[in-house]
Order: structure tokens, then sequence, then C-alpha cells
């Protein structure tokens, strides 16, 4: 998957994720692609600067390698490309996909809040809970993680605390 920024006519940007950069060109020559905020099927990928890794020369070798280890095609194998399937996308669809993408996005700065700003104390979390509320150890924030049973009895005790979605911060 990769996530472009997408730029409509009227300036508006906003984040699409992709199978590959092919699915977006069909996807946007198709006018599937719709601009969240004002409906606009007028859109283009906004500059980016790439994500490179290793030396040159190990990229260059790689492409070596890639380019020795394929084969051919034989003279009477048929000429075969794949058609992208294109789906159009309602305005009302590209909003959704929009706002979901904010969701996200929020969910994720929120995991990167708690990571800097509290003490990860893992499967002891209920321990730790209750060793705070009890005045056993000094008072910070902690997260970490609890059995269902773990946290309805620190909810019976009194034991304020929430729950939130960890977000992984990228897709593998």
């Amino acid at each position: 998957m990769i996530c472009y920024t997408v730029r409509c006519h009227a300036g508006h940007n906003f984040e699409g994720w992709y199978r590959d950069s092919k699915t977006y060109e069909s996807l946007q020559a198709a006018g599937a692609i719709v601009c969240p905020e004002c409906g606009s099927r007028d859109v283009r990928r906004a500059p980016m600067a790439p994500a490179l890794s290793g030396t040159k020369a190990s990229r260059r070798n790689d492409a070596l390698f890639h380019e020795a280890s394929e084969e051919a095609p034989s003279a009477d194998a048929p000429e075969t490309h794949a058609t992208p399937t294109v789906t159009p996308v309602s305005a009302e669809d590209a909003k959704r996909i929009h706002v979901m993408g904010k969701i996200r996005e929020a969910m994720v700065e929120m995991r990167r809040h708690v990571e800097k700003n509290a003490d990860y104390v893992g499967p002891k979390f209920a321990e730790e809970a209750r060793k705070i509320h009890y005045g056993e150890t000094e008072e910070r924030s902690i997260y970490g993680e609890a059995t269902n049973k773990e946290s309805e009895a620190l909810k019976e005790e009194g034991i304020e605390f929430g729950q939130i979605p960890w977000v992984p911060e990228t897709d593998a």
C-alpha cells in the first residue's frame, strides 16, 4: 500500500491509500478519486519527497540482480496486460474515507502522546494502577495491558482509568 497526498483544482489536500502507483493512476484517469471537501474529480498527486534507503551502489546492484533473474517471455507466449478494475467512489464515500483517515491520524497522535508522557507497565497495569490509587507509589501516568476481568475489578474498586484503541503507527 502507498499513501499519497492528493490535491484538487481548488487546492484542497487529502490523503488516499492505494495498492500501488498504477492503481492510483488508473483511478485518477477514470475520475474515481473525489475531493472530500468539494466533490471535484479534477485531482492530482501533491508533490512529495521520495523515501530512499540504502546506498546508490546497493540499489544499482539490486536492480541488476532483478534484471538478470527475470526470464524473457517466449516469442509464442501471448502478451498479457493486467487491466485495473475501477470502482467509482461517490463524493459521500470519499468524505467517509477522508474522515476515517483523519480519525486514524488522531489515534496515532494520541498513541504517540501516551508513549511520550506515560510509563509503560505492560501486563502489570492493574497492579500499578492499584498502587497509585491507594498511595503505595508515586502518582504518575501509566499505560499497559489489562484483561477484561482486571478492568472490571478496577472499576468496582473505583479506580479511574481509560481504555483506548492502540492503533499501529504504520501499516505492515
